[in-house]
């Protein structure tokens, strides 16, 4: 039965802003469903999609202030019956109106019982006293220069192209149309760190590793930080090489959340940065700030949300590394419980204990061969790879990525980054093929590589280093799209076409079929 925080519409009318609105000026937000009755019975909806599509241009234009990042429409099913289930997050910004009537008792709506009632006055005027302005929303970028190809190319991998005003659609803009401190945060070069840090025994003093994965896109770093974080959850016990033994210190969802939640609600207004440490016993997670404004212990526990930084909110929930709102907590007090958090009124932190810290030994990091001699200046997860790849050259991109803990995409990438340091190569196509160190190819292996490892070295002079990693690419698969060598070389689809161009006008690429269903193939047309 509807409740304070849960309201029924059999249909969508037009009473829906108001229900919205009223939840926004609630501290502790709510949930509409559409298709169903007041009484709880299910009559569903036709056309979920164009319902979907129609609520959401609805809330983004008839709402202020906006409310982009501030609310979640998800198509569900119930009783063989298509819904919409809204969920509406408490805004910081209160008090929310209804753009048609202003900040006035006709325009602003509180959530009393079941009901959605209007403002009184002077509520109005107590709310918008205590609006918090200092939100990265309204705060000036401290540089104009900012660029954004880190966004874009993440955009696009996710077949969302942003077009020129994108800066006005994602909320980088200040009311007066300069770039916000959000897009300063999102911008390929800041001066925001994200430092993950590892400590020797269970106290600060002694520093053995300090990273920093920031002063660029929050995307990218916070895709850094969890590749790294990944492969420290992930310890090994030796029991006859080359088999081992696997086990998590931290389980790996609840640790995700926390990192994510980390850096998306962090209160960037006053120059903090979120923590990443390990210690010889856990892992602590820390972000600035503390809870939301009007947000208690209680609901931050029974996961209603508050998003601190909306823009932020609103990217990371269109690349999906947000699923939904108020989804977080209840991930991590499910392993952890309650105790897993200290929150104080500066900062808010986790605290993961390990599972088994006493097998947290160097010989986690040990190697053999190739991978001793060019452990320095290789990334944890590059030197795992090469350690599983010296134990099974036959091994599949995604047996490693299950093994060391981290995605295939960052197994793509970091093949690709070995590849271009020369320390791995690939022998054979895509299925069949197995990895090889380039220094121990046999002169047997080396000239049956093929017409790609040929042309590219007799061309490595005429051929720039994203060209050479395209080539090796459409080795492997020649049925690669555009959008997956952009984001495993890590540059835009344009730059894509510019060397494809590039190298059809060197005669040795070509299309072979349409854009969809079609391959590449790699010829040699040089001296016909």
């Amino acid at each position: 039965m509807e409740n304070n925080r849960i309201e029924y519409k059999r249909e969508l009318t037009d009473g829906l802003e108001k229900e919205v609105v009223a939840f926004l000026n609630y501290k502790d937000g709510g949930v509409i469903y559409i298709g169903i009755a007041q009484d709880g019975q299910v009559y569903g909806v036709e056309d979920a999609d164009g319902v979907q599509l129609a609520i959401k241009d609805r809330l983004r234009n008839n709402i202020q202030p906006s409310i982009m990042g501030l609310f979640d429409i998800i198509h569900e099913v119930r009783d063989h019956k298509n819904i919409i289930r809204i969920t509406v997050a408490g805004g910081l910004e209160k008090p929310y109106y209804l753009r048609k009537y202003g900040m006035t008792e006709k325009g602003c709506f509180v959530r009393v019982g079941s009901a959605a009632e209007p403002m009184p006055r002077d509520m109005i005027e107590t709310l918008f006293g205590r609006r918090v302005r200092n939100t990265i929303g309204n705060m000036l970028s401290p540089r104009t220069d900012l660029s954004f190809e880190q966004i874009k190319i993440y955009y696009d991998a996710r077949g969302l192209a942003l077009n020129e005003a994108f800066m006005k659609n994602l909320e980088l803009l200040t009311p007066e149309g300069k770039p916000n401190y959000a897009a300063y945060l999102l911008a390929d070069d800041n001066g925001v760190s994200l430092q993950v840090a590892k400590y020797a025994d269970t106290t600060r003093v002694s520093l053995i590793e300090n990273r920093d994965f920031g002063k660029c896109s929050l995307v990218k770093g916070l895709k850094g930080i969890l590749d790294r974080i990944a492969v420290e959850n992930t310890i090994f016990t030796k029991i006859g090489y080359p088999l081992r033994k696997e086990q998590e210190m931290i389980d790996s969802t609840a640790m995700r959340e926390a990192v994510v939640n980390a850096v998306v609600h962090n209160d960037y207004s006053y120059g903090g940065a979120p923590k990443f440490e390990f210690f010889s016993d856990r892992m602590e997670i820390t972000s600035m700030g503390g809870l939301p404004y009007g947000v208690d212990e209680e609901d931050f526990f029974s996961g209603f949300s508050v998003p601190r930084n909306k823009e932020i909110m609103r990217v990371f929930r269109d690349l999906e590394i947000v699923e939904q709102l108020g989804s977080g907590i209840p991930r991590i007090l499910k392993t952890y419980g309650r105790d897993a958090f200290e929150i104080r009124k500066s900062f808010l932190r986790v605290v993961f204990y390990y599972a088994n810290p006493q097998i947290m030994t160097p010989e986690r990091t040990s190697g053999t061969g190739l991978v001793e001699r060019t452990a320095d200046g290789l990334v944890e997860s590059q030197r795992r790879i090469l350690e599983l790849i010296a134990g099974n050259p036959r091994i599949s991109k995604r047996e490693m990525a299950k093994k060391i803990g981290i995605s295939t995409t960052a197994i793509d990438k970091n093949i690709t980054a070995l590849k271009m340091r020369g320390l791995l190569t690939r022998i054979g196509t895509h299925k069949g093929g197995h990895y090889a160190n380039p220094q121990t190819v046999t002169p047997e292996e080396r000239s049956g590589k093929g017409l790609v490892e040929r042309l590219v070295g007799g061309l490595m002079g005429g051929l720039v280093e994203n060209q050479r990693l395209m080539l090796e690419l459409i080795a492997e698969n020649p049925r690669i799209s555009k959008r997956e060598m952009a984001e495993r070389i890590g540059i835009s689809t344009t730059a894509i076409d510019k060397n494809i161009n590039a190298l059809k006008t060197k005669g040795i690429l070509k299309r072979i079929g349409p854009d969809k269903g079609g391959r590449w193939e790699v010829v040699d047309d040089r001296h016909e």
